[in-house]
């Protein structure tokens, strides 16, 4: 008996190494649904928060599909071999807060999800998302955006513009005026279509790109570790104001080709 029971432990063991592995290999995405849900919130005012814990979010301003309604569609994977099953949630909170949360927990748990959240034109939005990628586009209004951990690209949008992560890139193609972007840990770069009024950019450990169209500039770059190379035309009176800061990367600032 002696000799047994080690021998059952030791082929236990293996058997859960070897699930730990396929799981590890297996990884669930959101990208496998093949049959995404799809619901619309009522939204009451001219601002939304969309408040998620865990999620790929893609927001996109676009032709209305009801008056006065959020149309939302979710993707989602997910698998809990030992502990509860995963559990995702979507809701309207106080008319103006859309709340998404992913509960995932246990011993052997992987799941993924993602939002592509449809907003009426004329709404300012702003977006909280805890841990995941965010990626908008089509804007007029005012759009802020945080995550944690994740990266950032915004494009096709002219409304005041305020970006922010706390560990990813964060990457823009708009013709905003007015532009606020920071990472703690990444690179950044922006392409303006349209002279912008102030522009401020701040990476604490990666490279600094802005692009601008031509026009003179009133330019303050501050680098603790890297190059600085500006070829935009400078006026310390001039109303466009751009600053770029890093603590260890390059910064790069030019007139558009």
């Amino acid at each position: 008996m002696s000799r047994t029971v080690p021998a059952r432990v030791a082929a236990l063991g293996g058997a859960v190494v070897v699930l730990l592995a396929t799981v590890t290999a297996c990884g669930n995405s959101a990208e496998d649904d093949k049959d995404p849900e799809h619901r619309s919130f009522a939204l009451h005012g001219r601002t939304l928060t969309v408040d998620s814990d865990d999620s790929a979010l893609e927001i996109v301003a676009a032709d209305a599909h009801e008056a006065g309604s959020v149309r939302v569609t979710r993707w989602f994977k997910g698998s809990v071999l030992v502990g509860k099953g995963p559990r995702v949630t979507w809701g309207m909170e106080d008319d103006d807060r859309l709340v998404l949360r992913m509960k995932c927990s246990g011993f052997i748990a992987d799941c993924s999800a993602k939002y592509r959240i449809e907003v009426p034109r004329g709404i300012a939005v702003k977006v909280e998302d805890g841990d995941g990628s965010v990626r908008a586009r089509g804007f007029r209004d005012a759009l802020s955006i945080r995550t944690g951990d994740g990266s950032v690209h915004v494009t096709d949008t002219t409304g005041p513009l305020e970006l922010r992560s706390g560990d990813g890139s964060v990457r823009a193609e708009v013709s905003s005026r007015q532009v606020r972007v920071s990472t703690g840990d990444g690179s950044v770069h922006l392409e303006l279509g349209a002279v912008p009024d102030r522009v401020e950019t701040s990476s604490g450990d990666g490279s600094v790109g802005i692009t601008l169209p031509h026009a003179a500039y009133r330019v303050t770059t501050r680098s603790g570790d890297g190059s600085v190379d500006v070829s935009v035309p400078r006026d310390d009176s001039s109303p466009h104001v751009v600053s770029a800061a890093t603590g260890d990367g390059r910064i790069t600032v030019r007139t558009a080709d």
